[in-house]
């Protein structure tokens, strides 16, 4: 007997990561059965209470927020509120579930997931959650032993559970336009289809000042024959700092047409389908980016993270070929600008990236996580 979902539970937040793959399995869910009814949890004051009603998903939330570690006033004061928190956030996710009855929970990360999967499991309701990073996080950690299965990007991670026989390996979800060009097209849209290579660079919010200082050195090495086309995305505050920097350095980009600087990469699907080597941090969906189209990597893992869970993440494809990884204490405008011409002046040991990176990704993780969702479900 086919199994239908009517009522659907998503339960996620604190970045666009977590609600993201949730948004994307929601949307694959609405193609299979038009009928079933979504609701999306997430706490009052997280990402996800302006990102899930722009997709257009009912949304509430529980009162839930993280705990500091610091003796701090400030901070004491924050953790007393996350305990009172703790202790109201139960009986607010039984409530949504009297008033919402779903057939199934899935939690994809962020501290709200945790009282929501918990209560339904305690009311016998089948629960699954996606840990998006290598090592699962506190809140998945938490939530292990109320879940009927974990999903999961690469097969290394199930040795980090204490329950393999209840993980599957889904990969994370990767948004349907970055498939919609081959490579060449996009290229050519991009009008970086001359033969040379094309970098892509980007690097978050956190520490992401330090990171454009050093792209500021990369690209006024560039600018002395530009060898690569370069596409580097500073951010809103970085955009200004790029731009003085290269100034001191004598280089109007004006001049330099191969080379730009932008404060956003707004289309960021077709400009990582065009990429032949990608400067980046090493958050969970860059990783499910990055394997998913096979593109080689030079990472940088963020070491202002909870857990160092970006280098673990960057290792993972370091290992596998995919990616070199330079630390930040290591890592400078000129050690990123030689191992990136190391890369992309050897076309087989790039060839042979795309093919490690390539290996790892799953490109169907959002139609995986919904047949696991329904074998939960039976």
């Amino acid at each position: 007997m086919k199994t239908k979902l009517k009522r659907v539970i998503f339960t996620c937040g604190g970045t666009a990561g977590h609600v993201n793959p949730a948004i994307a399995l929601a949307q694959l869910m609405h193609e299979k059965d038009p009928e079933t009814e979504f609701l999306f949890v997430g706490a009052e004051r997280g990402l996800e209470k302006d990102l899930v009603p722009q997709a257009g998903y009912a949304f509430r939330t529980v009162h839930i927020s993280s705990f500091h570690r610091s003796c701090k006033p400030r901070e004491i004061k924050h953790n007393l509120i996350s305990v009172c928190n703790l202790l109201r956030a139960p009986g607010e996710a039984r409530a949504i579930l009297r008033d919402f009855r779903p057939d199934v929970v899935i939690g994809t990360g962020g501290y709200a997931s945790f009282p929501m999967v918990k209560a339904a499991a305690k009311a016998g309701i089948p629960t699954a959650v996606h840990e998006s990073n290598m090592v699962p996080g506190l809140t998945t950690e938490m939530l292990e032993p109320f879940a009927g299965r974990i999903m999961v990007g690469f097969e290394e991670c199930r040795r980090h559970y204490k329950h393999p026989d209840r993980v599957r390996v889904t990969g994370t979800p990767v948004r349907g336009d970055f498939f919609a060009l081959t490579k060449q097209e996009a290229k050519k849209a991009l009008g970086v289809d001359d033969g040379r290579p094309l970098i892509v660079s980007f690097w978050g919010s956190l520490g992401a000042a330090g990171m454009n200082r050093q792209m500021a050195d990369f690209l006024a090495l560039e600018a002395a024959k530009e060898p690569f086309h370069h596409i580097h995305g500073a951010g809103k505050s970085g955009y200004p700092l790029v731009g003085r920097l290269l100034a001191e350095k004598g280089v109007d980009l004006e001049r330099h047409p191969s080379l730009q600087v932008r404060e956003y990469i707004y289309d960021m699907a077709p400009v990582m389908r065009a990429a032949d080597l990608v400067l980046c941090r090493a958050g969970a969906s860059t990783i499910s980016e990055l394997t998913a189209l096979g593109v080689p990597a030079l990472i940088v893992p963020s070491p202002y993270v909870t857990n160092n869970h970006q280098e673990k993440n960057a290792r993972v494809l370091e290992a596998a070929g995919g990616a070199v990884v330079l630390l930040e204490g290591d890592s400078s405008g000129q050690a990123l600008f030689q191992t990136a011409c190391g890369i992309l002046h050897n076309e087989e040991r790039r060839a042979t990236m795309e093919k490690a990176m390539a290996s790892l990704g799953i490109r169907d993780a959002t139609e995986r996580i919904y047949q696991t969702v329904l074998e939960l479900c039976r």
